[in-house]
């Protein structure tokens, strides 16, 4: 069968579709792919920069939907049903996962969307919810809105009462901001800091939604209200900052991490539970993924550079 594989650790350079064996007879749960997201996990593991090690050869993609081929008895899965899957190698024709990251999807979702909904979608819900405390009538202020997570974390926020500011960088991620449904969108070259204060009426947000990183870590710190939370959900624009905690203790606040995947692998009540929630908001209209470009299979390794480059929108979604 078919895989997006990682030959040698080079980025994109070294990423292609090679002829793999399937999944093997005792695997718990087997789905049949139609399509596989590309998160920028898969970028790091494609130049071993990841947290996770993997040494090449191996199949790249942490996300996928299809329908399952086989399945245990006690899985609460039936062949043929519609599923989003969660674990490594999932850019493949055919893929097995642990029965609890194999997930139903609604009929409102194309197997493109579905391909977006665990990873960005349990994060961001995990992110605001869990690690960042949020509850209706909160504000939260959401760097990098118009990503895969960005987008996620406007949605999830709507689906739970909470009031969104989006900071996107062009006019077409303003777009793709409002149409993922955030309340208010500003721009970083006209003063965002500033822009918060002027929607909060001066008084700040509850919490910060961080997966860029960068230099912004001082004016979201400013920008947060009493008691309010930094979350940390990663890097995408490549550096780490540092944080002067002397700062933390002029308005209570907090900076907090938010590691979904790490967090769930022992507790698979947490993912029946968050998605439980996102297909009531799926049912509701609140939750659809944006998905900001469908390539063929083969055009793996140009998705990855479409997302190293900053060039995409939403989630990537690989096509099989």
């Amino acid at each position: 069968m078919r895989a997006l594989q990682v030959t040698a650790l080079t980025g994109p350079d070294g990423v292609g579709v090679l002829e793999i064996e399937p999944p093997s007879a005792d695997a718990p749960v087997v789905v049949d792919v139609a399509a596989a997201g590309i998160a920028f996990p898969d970028l790091l593991l494609s130049r071993g920069e990841y947290q996770l090690k993997l040494q090449p050869p191996f199949t790249l993609g942490v996300e996928a939907a299809g329908r399952v081929a086989r399945a245990p008895q006690d899985s609460g899965l039936e062949v043929g049903q519609r599923v989003a899957a969660f674990g490594l190698g999932m850019a493949a024709e055919q893929v097995a996962a642990a029965p609890e990251m194999v997930l139903p999807v609604p009929d409102s979702m194309t197997d493109v969307q579905a391909a977006g909904l665990i990873m960005n979608y349990h994060t961001a819900h995990f992110a605001l919810l869990r690690r960042g405390r949020l509850k209706a009538g909160d504000t939260v202020l959401i760097h990098g809105a118009a990503g895969g997570v960005g987008t996620a974390a406007i949605q999830v926020a709507r689906g739970a009462g909470v009031r969104t500011i989006a900071v996107v960088s062009s006019d077409e991620k303003e777009a793709v901001a409002h149409e993922a449904g955030a309340d208010d969108v500003i721009r970083p070259e006209e003063g965002w800091p500033k822009q918060v204060k002027a929607l909060t009426e001066g008084r700040g947000v509850d919490a910060v939604l961080d997966p860029v990183g960068g230099d912004r870590v001082l004016d979201s710190l400013r920008s947060l209200a009493e008691e309010g939370r930094l979350v940390v959900v990663g890097f995408t624009g490549g550096e780490i900052p540092s944080v002067p905690l002397n700062r933390l203790l002029l308005k209570n606040i907090e900076v907090v991490g938010a590691a979904w995947g790490a967090f769930v692998g022992t507790r698979p009540e947490l993912t029946r539970a968050i998605h439980a929630d996102l297909l009531e908001w799926a049912a509701a209209g609140i939750v659809a993924p944006v998905v900001g470009a469908a390539y063929p299979l083969a055009d793996g390794a140009q998705a990855l550079r479409d997302l190293d480059a900053r060039r995409a929108t939403g989630k990537l979604v690989l096509e099989l």
